[in-house]
């Protein structure tokens, strides 16, 4: 009887402990989402009905409002479409140039037996140290004198150079790369780029997706390098264009700016929910070492 006690108790106690992971879990999700859930509220609001009350779970007259707010965000000097197929098109390109020579350069680093393999790795984990701001400046200067801004490629080809997705591909290669089937695939008469395409790449297909997620946000998101490097119209980002929605001195149109920042989510949100699934794999693998 006494076993029989202490077992309903524990599984009692289990399940308490359930509901509280729940509950906890439920606050912080709603936490979250709450932000976006705003935003997008706001998006179908007037700049006046913002004004009088921030928060609001309702919109008096969203068709109307929405249809306002993208008048007056479609009416500015630029156009919407056109900031959304650069973003599209400079963010596409990095995450693929960002994912594909970082998860090249560390196969080269953890299959290969080179002299100079520590080195090289330890200047990487160097170069994760020094922050993106102080090279920014050379960086213009350089783009400047050869005459290459308003280039829509010179925000993508910096992205093959990314110290800490290689960081992290590599740690993912050290927990799950079998140099065995390396070598049975070199036995085999496979070239190294064929090794790696065929073999390596599906093998890291998890932290592939969970680094497109961060590198494709990022790129999305930055604002500072696309400005200072695009100075015409029809080369300005979606990001560039939401920060310069802010009106004149006398009116600020808050529903079209909570407009445009809901049209800048959306994709970030198509992206992560096709390549979530992935991201909790990669994490955990990438950061086990066998």
């Amino acid at each position: 009887m006494a076993d029989i006690s202490t077992k309903s108790s524990i599984h009692r106690s289990d399940n308490v402990l359930k509901v509280v992971i729940y509950i906890v879990s439920i606050i912080f999700s709603i936490m979250t989402l709450f932000p976006f859930f705003l935003m997008f509220i706001n998006a179908t609001r007037s700049s006046s009905e913002i004004q009088q009350m921030a928060v609001s779970f309702i919109s008096k007259h969203p068709i109307q409002n929405l249809i306002k707010n993208w008048n007056v965000f479609n009416g500015k000097d630029f156009h919407p479409f056109t900031g959304f197929v650069n973003s599209f098109i400079i963010s596409t390109g990095s995450t693929i140039l960002n994912v594909y020579f970082s998860a090249l350069t560390a196969y080269a680093i953890q299959a290969y037996e080179w002299k100079l393999r520590d080195g090289f790795n330890a200047m990487i984990m160097a170069i994760m140290m020094i922050p993106g701001t102080i090279t920014t400046i050379g960086f213009y200067q350089a783009v400047y004198k050869i005459g290459l801004t308003n280039k829509l490629f010179m925000l993508i080809i910096p992205a093959i150079a990314a110290p800490m997705t290689v960081f992290f591909m590599r740690q993912y290669l050290q927990a799950s790369l079998s140099m065995e089937i390396v070598q049975s695939a070199r036995i085999d008469g496979a070239g190294e780029f064929r090794i790696f395409n065929q073999i390596v790449v599906p093998l890291m297909k998890p932290a592939i997706a969970t680094q497109a997620i961060f590198g494709y946000v990022a790129s999305w998101n930055q604002l500072f390098m696309p400005l200072i490097l695009l100075t015409k119209k029809q080369k300005y980002t979606l990001p560039i264009m939401v920060s310069l929605l802010n009106g004149d001195i006398y009116r600020t149109e808050f529903g079209s700016i909570y407009l445009g920042l809901s049209i800048t989510v959306l994709p970030l949100i198509v992206v992560y929910a096709f390549l979530s699934r992935y991201i909790v794999e990669g994490v955990a693998l990438g950061g086990v070492k066998s």
